[in-house]
């Protein structure tokens, strides 16, 4: 499942023209510098606020179009025992090793007053808002941040290190909360599904790990750090 998810790339041809590709740099970097904003102030909201709904609709919806409208986007392919398939079990599979990684980490960041206090900063939305809203959120924005991250951005940079670039800079992006820990989980998150989107040539794989991690991480933390506080 590691060789054929994250190291073995399959063959693909999504050589596009220079103006397109002109054009998805272009599109690529406005669509960054707004996602940023709504970013930092979607979390700078008081948590339970409606407002915060609104701007991570919007935020969503921001990574989205900026994705669409920067050029095609691909599905991708792993390779399988005979033939290529698109990848579902392996990237689920993957993002609930995370998901398990994760929680042993918040086990012991629960130790460091200061880190656990940014935690319960995100988690604050979770506990204070609507479950049900804030999954579904969480889930839309997933999918949304991949589009865009793997996606548009991930083909605007080009051949030249497409996962570390994409990886610093969604950790850059994430940087607008101003919450380490957030920063943190973008960096190993962003060098996981980007390794994915190497391999795959496609945004399938890294958006179906992000939201089972995503999704995941919204069901167990709470509860953890409120035990363990």
């Amino acid at each position: 499942m590691v060789h054929s998810s994250l190291v073995l790339p399959v063959e693909r041809d999504h050589w596009e023209p220079d103006h397109a590709f002109r054009r998805r740099r272009i599109v690529a970097g406005v669509t960054l510098a707004v996602g940023a904003t709504l970013l930092g102030l979607s979390l700078a909201v008081r948590p339970g606020d409606p407002v915060f709904y609104a701007l991570t609709v919007g935020l969503a919806a921001t990574w989205v179009v900026g994705a669409f409208l920067s050029g095609p986007l691909h599905a991708g392919w792993i390779q399988g025992p005979s033939r290529l398939h698109r990848p579902v079990v392996q990237p689920i599979a993957l993002g609930l090793v995370a998901v398990a990684v994760f929680t042993v980490g918040a086990l012991l960041v629960a130790q460091v007053p200061l880190l656990s206090a940014s935690v319960d900063t995100v988690l604050d939305h979770a506990r204070y808002g609507s479950l049900p809203l804030i999954a579904l959120i969480t889930l839309v924005n997933g999918l949304a941040e991949e589009l865009f991250f793997r996606g548009a951005l991930y083909a605007a940079v080009g051949v030249r290190r497409p996962v570390l670039v994409t990886t610093v800079v969604y950790t850059l992006t994430t940087v607008a909360t101003g919450n380490v820990m957030l920063v943190f989980a973008a960096l190993l998150l962003g060098l996981l599904v980007g390794a994915q989107r190497r391999v795959s040539g496609g945004v399938l794989a890294p958006m179906l790990t992000h939201v089972t991690w995503s999704l995941g991480m919204l069901l167990i933390l709470p509860p953890l750090m409120s035990a363990l506080a």
